[in-house]
This record gives structure tokens, sequence and C-alpha cells, in this order.
């Protein structure tokens, strides 16, 4: 059974799996491999502000099994906005667990925070992202165009979801 729950630092070499291999192609390039300390550093952010008032975001591992498969964040981007992400480890792809985790992180935020709204995006070569925000309810709205760190301009689906 797929489950979210907050990140703890006994989750690090799980999050340092994560981030690696083909799960960041498209976040960080091939060849980019989270370090420990890395991944320590963006548990020990998740639990700090998970005290802050208001909440400016919520970080999620999603676990299979008590298998740290991947993590899932929502961030407030304004008053009632969101955006949510995910990733998940290579050898999870494909089994449904994205959407699960999505269609979860969306009812946390409709029902446990002040979001109204969310909008994600993905990669242009990523559709299975795109297919997995489609199957969890979210509409395309657009592109958005996202300057890569090499100053490239990449043109990104945009999807959005509405609380009901």
């Amino acid at each position: 059974m797929l489950t979210l729950r907050g990140a703890a630092l006994d989750d690090v070499p799980a999050v340092q799996r994560i981030y690696s291999g083909a799960s960041v192609r498209f976040t960080h390039g091939d060849g980019y491999r989270m370090t420990a300390e890395d991944a320590r550093q963006r548990i020990t952010k998740a639990l700090a502000v998970a005290g802050e008032m208001p909440r400016p975001c919520w970080d999620f591992v999603i676990t299979v099994a008590d298998d740290v498969i991947g993590m899932i964040a929502l961030r407030t981007r304004e008053p009632g906005l969101g955006s949510l992400s995910y990733i998940l480890r290579q050898d999870a792809w494909g089994r449904g667990y994205a959407t699960d985790a999505v269609r979860r992180a969306v009812a946390f935020a409709f029902t446990r925070t002040d979001l109204k709204r969310l909008e994600a995006k993905h990669h242009p070569d990523n559709p299975a992202s795109g297919r997995v925000l489609a199957k969890s309810g979210f509409t395309y709205v657009g592109m958005s165009d996202l300057r890569t760190e090499n100053g490239a301009v990449v043109p990104y689906p945009v999807y959005e979801i509405r609380c009901r």
C-alpha cells in the first residue's frame, strides 16, 4: 500500500537514491547524483519549514511497504495557489505509484490546507509525467517558458486542478 509521510533524517540514503540516474534526467541532467549531505540538507529544510506559519510547503516521502520510492511536494506560491512536484526512483516507474501519490497529495492540499488551486508542469521530453497529471484530475492549461542553467529557454506544459 502506498502512503505519504513526512521525511525524516533516517530517509537520507533513500532520498539520495531517488535523486540519481534517469529520475533526475529532466531536473538535474544526466550523471547527477545527490550527495548524502545534499539529501540531509533537503530533509533538514523540509523539517524546518514544517513549523512555519503560514506554512510555505509540505514535503512528503512516498512509501510502498515501508520502502521510500519517491518524494512529492506542495508549495504555496500565493494565497490559495500552490504548485505540486514529484519524483520517483526509476525502478518504481510504470506501476501507478506516481498517480496514486499525486491524487493523495491533491486530496491533502484541498482538505488540510488553504490551497484552492494547484499547478504542475513537466519537462516536454517527459510526457509520462503529463499522463500522471491528467489521470490525477489536472487539466492542461498552456505552456510556460523556463530558462535552463545554460540560458536556453524550454517550453514546459502546465496543468492545473481546482478545489471542487
